[in-house]
């Protein structure tokens, strides 16, 4: 393995899909880079990539760069594994994190990774990244420098879009996935923001329950619902099942706020 000193890395957050959503920092950050790193998940998500690309497009002037793009390795979905089937997963993206990082990067270059929405929030990218310094480390080797511009999530972009606070008065938010409400709310949260939800199967929330829901955030394509989950949730589901067939992907994200009374909202 050859030493890794003066290759960069940048995990740039781009926002929730809209262009306008990369800050400042961010288009500073794209205009440094050399070598673009993409994840391909297959030709129904080639719209994601076309985003990218846009992107640096628009805010990349008179810098020559290029995209190294390689398959997302296919991820087990056994249920009672899920975390082994996770941690295989994360193991062959190391693998080609650590490719791209030794193969298509010279020195002093500066590789990077666009992440949609922010690299801090429900992404792996930073934690194998980190995998593969320690490891690296652990060679007696001097690691690659890392560096992580923020950007706008898709839980922003959801409260901007139905014009809301994400809490009320005094009260927490819990953000969690879609695989956490299989027994329903949890005990102790008002509020909760749901990612990464395939399935989403409410089944167990209560019909009084408020949900904000939206998908595409920020894209031509952007949908908002909201109002009582008893009242709303068929209407979801109809319109995740249309978009999901037309454009073959969905991401969407979504608030739960548990009923109070009106003296105490």
């Amino acid at each position: 393995m050859t030493n890794e000193a003066g290759k960069k890395i940048l995990v740039i957050g781009i926002g929730a899909g809209n262009p306008e959503y990369v800050t400042i920092q961010a288009v500073n950050a794209l205009n440094r880079v050399d070598v673009f790193f993409i994840i391909d998940k297959g030709k129904d998500k080639k719209g994601l990539i076309r985003i990218r690309k846009d992107i640096c497009e628009r805010y990349i002037k008179d810098r020559e760069y290029r995209w190294v793009s390689v398959p997302d390795p296919v991820r087990a979905k056994s249920d009672p594994a899920y975390s082994t089937d996770v941690k295989a997963w994360r193991a062959k993206r190391a693998d080609i994190f650590r490719s791209f990082i030794e193969d298509e990067l010279e020195d002093g270059q500066c590789g990077a990774f666009l992440v949609w929405g922010d690299p801090c929030l429900y992404d792996g990218t930073l934690r194998i990244l980190d995998d593969i310094q320690n490891d690296i480390r652990a060679r007696g080797q001097a690691a690659f420098e890392v560096e992580v511009i923020p950007g706008i999530s898709s839980m922003q972009a959801l409260a901007a879009g139905h014009r809301i606070a994400l809490n009320r008065i005094g009260e927490a938010v819990h953000v969690t996935t879609g695989r956490k409400l299989a027994k329903g709310l949890p005990d102790d949260a008002d509020n909760v923001v749901v990612f990464l939800d395939a399935d989403m199967d409410l089944a167990a929330v209560p019909g009084d329950t408020e949900i904000y829901w939206g998908a595409y955030l920020g894209t031509d394509d952007e949908v908002l619902v909201s109002g009582r989950l008893g009242d709303v949730r068929q209407d979801i589901e109809r319109i995740r099942r249309a978009a999901r067939s037309e454009k073959g992907w969905i991401m969407d994200t979504y608030l739960l706020r548990r009923f109070k009374p009106s003296k105490e909202s």
